[in-house]
């Protein structure tokens, strides 16, 4: 089963889930923002995608500038605010049994999953 932290608004987002359905590949759609990952979570992803918490900030909104954690070396920091702030969560995100990883461009999900 794959899961697919999303955003509706996006449309990197729905162009990965309409890559998902158009394969056939099962999937568990997550609005992040409505059904925020807790801070486990998204270390959990981090872990499994191999990436540092930097990799998954949504660094262009404000809030990221506000807090001080656009283009911030404290990685504890960037999970924090993340964590917080399910905003700052960049889109859309592909989580398997095994790996993760920041489908942007729409195009590497199928270098992911295919």
């Amino acid at each position: 089963m794959v899961t697919l932290w999303f955003n509706p608004r996006c449309g990197t987002a729905r162009n990965v889930r309409a890559w998902l359905e158009e394969n056939g590949i099962d999937y568990e759609l997550r609005d992040y923002q409505k059904d925020p990952p807790s801070r486990a979570e998204i270390e959990a992803v981090l872990d499994k995608g191999d990436m540092k918490p930097s990799h998954l900030l949504r660094a262009k909104e404000q809030l990221a500038a506000d807090l001080g954690v656009r283009g911030s070396d404290d990685e504890e920091a960037v999970l924090s605010a993340m964590a917080e702030h399910p905003i700052l969560i960049n889109r859309p995100v592909v989580i398997t049994a095994d790996d993760a990883k920041l489908c942007r461009p729409a195009d590497t999900v199928a270098e992911f999953l295919g």
